[in-house]
């Protein structure tokens, strides 16, 4: 496959206990970061309870990550759908297209927080099908078609963007967990994938089912499902040191564990740790374990090892969050941008080879420096003052350096 593409994604998951305003302009600066660092994608996502997720308009912060960014394509990861008329959905993602000069990618789910349905009122067993029916007018729209349409929760009458989207496709992302809906819906409408089910290990070994999923829907209705399109969400910390990386993020990991996907989402099967240790052991370095805290070269070794599992995907998706603070976590992602992805996509593969060649061929070179000795010799006045200023800070390439101690028995014969 094409080289690997790199992203973040922000739920945000921040613990209950710093100012939200703090927040915010600390996950703008990680946006600014990773477009420095030269990441492809950051996604975000919508949240209306829990305390700890507290971006509750994707598009919103994404307009304002645009104006601090370049090139980084900006996704809403995800906008749920069945929480708004499609109509509006459809005009705020143009919108955000444009204000990005064409970096929008339109992520979409049916809803994540059960919490925020019981808010608005929404039945669950409703939400997948209304993200379908969402999906289906929102292309519609895009593709400048206008759309009379009526449902049991919206209404559209000669409806038609006045504004269509900058880029002339703008990606269309589904957001999958364990179950087939998420690859079925993507397979369906012929659109990209990000796999949150990932983070987990059942999730993960599931993944080349649920490749399969998307793929039947697909041949099912017509349409394409394409490898590239789909992104793979994983959990990671590194820092120079698996000890190093350890001690930064054991706190921070205990806390989001207990007090966030124990205490809030009481999610079944996860019980508490009972220790900082125990948290980083049984996250990453247990059998069943698909988070990594530990150095580049285990990320590195971790991402292969996914590849292997999917069959292959287009893009890999680093979860954000605050197991470390925002010092060490900032280091962290600068240590992916320099050692995890060139080794991933092959950017040192060739500069390796160079340095294997000069090194391995140094009888070949070395005319090169007999060359430098025999116009040494030939001048008595040049070999001397080259004698007199040899230093061990001389700036010239070492494979012409003369060897003066041969240079000065040649001359002394």
């Amino acid at each position: 496959m094409a080289r690997l593409n790199f992203g973040a994604f922000l739920a945000p998951h921040h613990p209950v206990g710093e100012h939200p305003m703090l927040q915010f302009r600390r996950d703008l600066d990680l946006v600014a970061q990773l477009d420095r660092l030269g990441f492809d994608e950051f996604w975000c996502g919508e949240h209306h309870s829990s305390g700890w997720e507290t971006i509750a308009s994707p598009e919103m912060f994404l307009a304002a990550a645009g104006e601090r960014t370049g090139r980084i394509k900006l996704a809403t990861g995800v906008i749920s759908l069945p929480y708004h008329h499609p109509f509006n959905v459809a005009q705020r993602m143009v919108q955000l297209d444009h204000m990005t000069g064409g970096r929008a990618i339109f992520g979409s789910g049916p809803g994540a927080l059960a919490s925020d349905a019981h808010t608005l009122g929404i039945d669950p067993m409703v939400q997948r099908d209304r993200q379908d029916e969402a999906i289906g007018i929102i292309r519609r729209l895009f593709r400048g078609e206008r759309v009379s349409a009526r449902s049991e929760w919206f209404t559209l009458q000669d409806a038609a963007l006045q504004l269509l989207p900058l880029q002339e496709e703008m990606p269309f992302a589904v957001a999958s967990q364990i179950s087939p809906s998420g690859m079925t819906l993507a397979g369906k409408h012929g659109i990209g994938i990000i796999s949150i089910g990932s983070l987990s290990n059942e999730g993960l070994n599931a993944l080349p089912t649920q490749w399969g999923f998307a793929e039947a829907a697909a041949a099912q209705h017509g349409t394409t499902v394409d490898r590239r399109n789909w992104r793979v969400l994983l959990s990671w910390h590194v820092a120079e040191t698996r000890e190093k990386a350890r001690a930064e993020a054991r706190d921070g990991l205990l806390r989001h564990h207990n007090e966030y996907i124990r205490g809030v989402l009481q999610r079944p099967g996860a019980p508490a740790f009972q220790t900082p240790d125990q948290a980083v052991d049984e996250t990453a370095w247990s059998e069943a374990a698909v988070a990594t805290i530990g150095t580049p070269d285990d990320l590195v070794q971790r991402i292969k090892s996914v590849l292997d599992i999917s069959g292959g995907f287009g893009t890999v998706v680093g979860f954000v969050h605050d197991w470390a603070n925002p010092e060490n976590t900032a280091r962290s992602w600068d240590m992916v941008a320099r050692y995890v992805v060139p080794e991933i996509n092959g950017h040192l593969a060739a500069l390796r080879r160079s340095q294997e060649f000069v090194t391995n061929n140094r009888a070949v070179f070395d005319r090169s420096r007999d060359a430098v000795m025999a116009k040494i010799n030939e001048n008595a006045a040049a070999a001397a003052a080259l004698a007199v200023t040899r230093s061990q800070m001389l700036g010239a390439s070492a494979s012409n350096v003369p060897d003066l101690d041969r240079t000065t028995a040649a001359r002394t014969r």
